[in-house]
C-alpha cells in the first residue's frame, strides 16, 4: 500500500544556529535601533545602545549560548571564543535588515497608548547607567581601551601563529618531517615579523587617521634597509622598537594628518597632506622613536626575566593574586602591549601562564561555593553552566555570576589564584622558564600555546601543577573562609522552589525513613 510522501527534513546547519543566536539577542538588547555600533573581542560581543533601560538583562543571561553579560564602555554579551566570530556578522546583517524594514505609522487611535514607558525606563535606569559610566570613563581607563582595540583584533592571528610555531618546534625536537619544517617555520614567523606594520595600521584607524598611513610609517620600522642608518650613535636594526616604536609612530602620524587637514588649502591636501604625514613621521621615527622604542622594549623583556628569576615564587604570587581585580577594574588592558612586546621579542610572554593562574583560582572558588550551597538551585545551575568556559579560561561568566556579587568568594579567588601563580614562579626561578606564544586563550586552552627552554612535557607538567594549585587553593580558601554564617543561612535556601514547594527528595530534603522526615 502506497504512504504518503513525507516533507524532507533539514538538517540544523551551523549558520542556522548562529543566526537563531543572534535573533533571539537582538529583540531582549532592544531591538535594531536600538543598537548604534558592533564589534566583538575574542569572547564578547560588543554593541553600543542608545537606551540602556531597554534590554532585558536576565532573559539575555538566560539564554543557552549566551555565558555572561558585561557592562562597561559597551554592553558586553560573553558567548566564547569561536562563537562569537560567528554570532556577530549574523547579528549585524539582523540589525541592518530590522533598520531598513521600517513599518509604515499607524494612525494615532483613542486606544493606541502614549508611549512613555521607555522614557519612564529610561530615567529609572539613568542613576545606574551614569554611575557606571563614572567609574569606567576616566581618562585613563579610556586610553587603555583604545590601546587593547589596537592590539585585540591581532589576537586570532597570534593564536594561529604560535600554535603553528609549537608544532613546529615539536617536529624540529623530533626530527619529523624535516622538509615541512621550513615551510611551517615560514607560515609562523611571517605575520611576526610584519606586525608592527598591522599595529601602525590599527593605532591610525582608532586614533581617528587614516588606516594605511598608519601603517605606511611603521613599515619603516621592519624595512631591511633601515640597517644604514646612524641613530644617537648606534646603526638601526631592523624591527628595532617593535610594535611600541608602531605604535608612537603611528600616534605621530595621526596628528600630523590632523594639523595639516586643518592648514593645507582644500585643493592641495591630496597632494600635501599624505606626503607631509608620512615624510615628517617617518623622518622622527628612524631618528628617535625607533630608538627610544627599542630601548624601553629591551627594559621590558629584562625586567619580566629578573623579576621572575630573582622573585620566583613571590612575583608569582603578586602576579597570579591581583589579575582578578585588575580584569575587574579594566586595567588588564595595559599588559596587552607588554605581552606583545615580550612574544616579538622571545617568541613567548612569561607573564601570561602565571596571570591564567587566576583563573584557575576562580573555578576552585565556584566549585567551593556549589558545594556550600546545596539547597541553593538556581547559583548552583549558574555554576554548572559556567564551569566549562572557567576551565577553557573565560573568567567573566563565573566572576560576574557568581563570585563578585558574593563578594567574599572574589577574594578567596584571588587567594587560589596566589597560589598558582607561586607555583608557577617558584619553578621559573629554579630554571624552569616558558611562556605562551599568542595572547587570548587561558586554561586549558593554553596547554597548546606554551614554550619555553625546558622539555615540553616538564613544561606542561608545571603548567598543569599551577593550575591545580588554584584549583585547590581556591576551593579549600572558600570552602572554609568564603561564607559568614549569615551569608550561608540566607544563600542556602531555593529562591524558586516552585508551585509545589521544594522536591522531597531534593537537597531541602530531611535525611531518614518517610515517618521521621515527617516528624521532622
Amino acid at each position: 500500500m502506497p504512504t504518503e510522501p513525507t516533507e524532507p527534513t533539514t538538517p540544523t546547519t551551523p549558520t542556522d544556529k548562529n543566526r537563531a543566536t543572534a535573533a533571539a539577542i537582538l529583540p531582549l538588547v532592544g531591538g535594531p535601533d536600538n543598537v548604534t555600533s558592533i564589534a566583538h573581542c575574542m569572547t564578547r560581543l560588543r554593541i553600543a545602545l542608545r537606551d540602556r533601560s531597554l534590554v532585558q538583562d536576565e532573559a539575555l543571561k538566560a539564554l543557552p549560548a549566551v555565558l555572561g553579560v558585561v557592562e562597561d564602555d559597551t554592553y558586553q554579551i560573553v558567548l566564547g571564543p569561536g562563537a562569537v566570530a560567528r554570532v556577530t556578522p549574523e547579528f549585524e546583517a539582523l540589525v541592518e535588515e530590522g533598520r531598513s524594514a521600517v513599518p509604515p505609522a499607524a494612525p494615532p487611535t483613542a486606544a493606541t497608548p502614549h508611549p512613555v514607558t521607555a522614557d519612564e525606563l529610561a530615567s529609572q535606569g539613568a542613576a545606574l547607567k551614569e554611575a557606571q559610566k563614572a567609574r569606567n570613563a576616566t581618562p585613563f581607563k579610556l586610553m587603555l581601551r583604545r590601546i587593547a582595540n589596537i592590539f585585540v583584533p591581532l589576537i586570532p592571528a597570534l593564536i594561529g601563529c604560535g600554535i603553528i610555531a609549537g608544532l613546529n618546534g615539536l617536529l624540529m625536537n623530533l626530527g619529523w618531517l624535516p622538509g615541512v619544517v621550513p615551510a611551517l617555520t615560514a607560515i609562523a614567523s611571517g605575520f611576526m615579523s610584519l606586525i608592527a606594520v598591522f599595529v601602525g595600521y590599527n593605532t591610525a584607524k582608532e586614533f581617528g587617521g587614516t588606516p594605511i598611513l598608519g601603517g605606511a610609517v611603521a613599515a619603516i620600522i621592519v624595512f631591511p634597509g633601515v640597517a644604514k642608518i646612524t641613530a644617537f650613535g648606534t646603526e638601526l636594526r631592523p624591527g628595532q622598537g617593535g610594535v611600541l616604536g608602531a605604535l608612537a609612530a603611528a600616534l605621530l602620524a595621526v596628528y600630523v594628518e590632523k594639523r595639516c587637514r586643518r592648514l593645507v588649502p582644500e585643493a592641495l591636501d591630496v597632494l600635501v597632506t599624505p606626503t607631509l604625514t608620512v615624510l615628517v613621521s617617518g623622518l622622527v621615527t628612524l631618528f628617535g622613536l625607533m630608538f627610544l622604542a627599542g630601548e624601553a622594549s629591551a627594559a621590558i623583556g629584562a625586567f619580566a626575566d629578573w623579576l621572575l628569576s630573582t622573585g620566583g615564587a613571590f612575583a608569582g604570587l603578586v602576579l597570579g593574586g591581583l589579575f582578578l581585580p585588575l580584569v575587574m577594574l579594566g586595567l588588564h588592558q595595559a599588559l596587552i602591549p607588554i605581552h606583545t612586546t615580550l612574544i616579538e621579542q622571545s617568541g613567548h610572554t612569561v607573564l601570561l601562564p602565571i596571570l591564567a593562574m587566576a583563573g584557575a583560582g576562580q573555578v576552585g572558588a565556584a566549585i567551593a561555593v556549589h558545594c556550600r550551597l546545596p539547597r541553593n538551585g538556581s547559583l548552583r545551575a549558574t555554576i554548572k553552566s559556567a564551569l566549562p568556559a572557567g576551565f577553557l579560561g573565560i573568567g567573566e561568566p563565573l566572576i560576574y555570576g557568581v563570585s563578585l556579587p558574593l563578594g567574599r568568594p572574589f577574594v578567596t579567588a584571588c587567594v587560589g589564584g596566589a597560589a598558582g601563580g607561586a607555583f608557577v614562579g617558584l619553578f621559573n626561578q629554579l630554571g624552569i622558564a616558558f611562556g605562551s606564544t599568542a595572547i587570548g586563550p587561558s586554561g586549558w586552552a593554553l596547554f597548546p600555546l606554551l614554550d619555553g627552554t625546558s622539555n615540553p612535557g616538564v613544561t606542561v607538567a608545571v603548567y598543569a601543577g599551577g593550575l591545580l594549585t588554584g584549583y585547590l587553593v581556591g576551593f579549600a580558601a572558600t570552602y572554609f573562609f568564603g561564607f559568614t554564617g549569615q551569608m550561608l543561612t540566607d544563600l542556602n535556601t531555593d529562591p524558586d522552589p516552585g508551585p509545589d514547594g521544594p522536591d522531597p527528595d531534593g537537597p531541602d530534603a530531611v535525611s531518614g525513613p518517610p515517618k521521621e522526615r515527617a516528624l521532622a
